[in-house]
């Protein structure tokens, strides 16, 4: 067995080497788009991928504005064990005659762009066309939370969880349900699966609720998993339990969740990715009050710890397990705020997640911050309101069809504002408040040549491919 095992490492990395060097001669970049739920991750990817197919919308995109790109068309992805991202179902839920969003990613799966491109300036007429392909990872949102667990033990997790769940109204019928259970009994197998159903059914209604730290992540999509040891645990108090005990086997299954689950998603994917997108529904935690921006703020610090960022080397291309490159730092729906409140958004975003950002930058990784609408479901207008013009955005209510505008608050220039009463622990915000509207993709946003309307996407896009364009 162990003679069998090193055959299959050794095997593995020599088919990774194969793969790079064959690399060298047609470059390839690996993209991660992550961000937790509802943040627009599938959003993001359909209409990357359609404006990359049709760049009439892309002039922020050096090589698309000048012409660098000839040609663009997809492959089958490199990864045959991967399902295929379902571009043109997500592609035509969003722009059909009756758009609406698309399913939120449920499954990991991947895409291949491959770009025909013709360098400009003589060494670039001398080079000729070369074909760069860029591999774009998708997968769920949910599981990005558990990399923050793969440098815990059970008994820290479960006594940060429980201490950080104790108040919510969510989370009161699992806290019932502990107060009947004493962990240092002997394990009863239908305790166990009573306690996790409880926890998971927590998990959902905190999800629900807009709480970013919903994990372990595979709990709200189990998959095949549902029903397995593996997923039947929950966070119990205590750290001394006896052999045999109900404690005892919630730690155990925890670390087999670790290693069974977590571990190989992040050798097999989330290690391989050079260049990141982390998109982040800021105005979703900021119209949920100071709590949620400090739980978005938390966790996303746990999912960035697990980064390896720096710059890769050439030679590290032939080597698993590379380096984050870049890392593109997206508050989502921009297209909810007038522009002149965008910039606002952006600083909003980057002092969010402050901490991963310096650990970024130290690393040699470059980082920007900015505000995007992957695909723009609104107008800008100005109506009268209170004797002033007020700056409000128009677009279609997805749950009621009719149209509406918004102006959903000013946001400060300082965002310390809104961060300090967070990380204070402030109930509520006490100098202002902020609207939120879920719109409706717009009918009719395609144009020939052109893929969907978006704010920024050229400009994140140049950020993270540019420079191998």
């Amino acid at each position: 067995m162990i003679i069998g095992d090193i055959a299959d490492g050794v095997l593995r990395r020599a088919e990774r080497v194969g793969a790079a060097v064959t690399g060298l001669a047609e470059p390839s970049v690996r993209l991660g788009v992550t961000g937790l739920s509802r943040a627009g991750k599938t959003v993001f990817i359909t209409s990357l991928v359609a404006n990359l197919l049709d760049r009439g919308r892309m002039p922020g995109l050096a090589a698309a504005a000048d012409g660098s790109i000839r040609a663009a068309w997809l492959q089958p992805q490199p990864d045959d064990t991967l399902p295929r991202f379902a571009f043109e179902d997500h592609l035509a839920a969003m722009t059909g005659p009756d758009p609406r969003w698309p399913e939120s990613t449920r499954a990991i799966s991947e895409l291949r762009v491959s770009l025909r491109v013709q360098s400009a300036g003589l060494i670039g007429g001398l080079r000729g066309l070369r074909t760069v392909h860029v591999d774009i990872v998708d997968y769920p949102g949910e599981w990005l939370l558990d990399l923050g667990l793969m440098g815990r033990d059970y008994a820290t997790w479960a006594g940060d969880t429980l201490a950080r769940i104790r108040d919510r109204p969510e989370a009161a019928a699992y806290g019932a349900l502990l107060e009947q259970t004493d962990p240092a009994q002997r394990l009863d197998e239908r305790r166990a699966q009573a306690l996790a159903e409880a926890f998971t059914a927590y998990l959902q209604a905190a999800r629900a609720a807009g709480w970013s730290d919903c994990t372990p992540g595979r709990f709200l999509l189990p998959g095949d998993l549902a029903g397995s040891p593996v997923l039947t645990f929950a966070p119990v108090p205590g750290t001394d339990f006896s052999r045999g005990s109900l404690g005892r086997e919630m730690a155990r299954r925890f670390d087999a969740y670790k290693r069974q689950v977590v571990t190989p998603f992040f050798r097999d994917h989330f290690s391989r990715i050079e260049r990141q997108a982390v998109l982040v529904d800021v105005l979703g935690a900021i119209h949920a009050g100071p709590p949620a921006v400090e739980d978005m703020r938390r966790a996303m610090a746990e999912i960035l710890g697990a980064f390896r960022p720096g710059r890769n080397a050439w030679l590290t291309r032939l080597l698993p397990g590379r380096k984050v490159e870049r890392i593109l730092f997206a508050a989502t729906r921009a297209d909810h705020l007038h522009h002149t409140q965008h910039s606002r958004l952006a600083a909003i975003t980057a002092a969010l997640l402050d901490d991963a950002r310096r650990r970024a930058d130290f690393a040699g990784a470059k980082t920007t911050a900015m505000a995007i609408a992957s695909l723009r479901a609104t107008t800008e207008d100005t109506v009268e309101h209170g004797g002033a013009p007020l700056p409000v955005v128009r677009g279609v209510l997805q749950d009621s069809g009719r149209r509406a505008a918004l102006h959903a608050g000013d946001l400060p220039d300082d965002p310390a504002l809104l961060l300090a009463p967070a990380r204070a622990g402030q109930a509520r915000w006490l100098d202002g408040d902020w609207d939120v509207m879920r719109f409706a993709p717009q009918a009719g946003s395609l144009r020939p040549g052109s893929g969907p309307p978006h704010i920024r996407l050229d400009r994140a896009a140049q950020f993270l491919l540019g420079d191998r364009l």
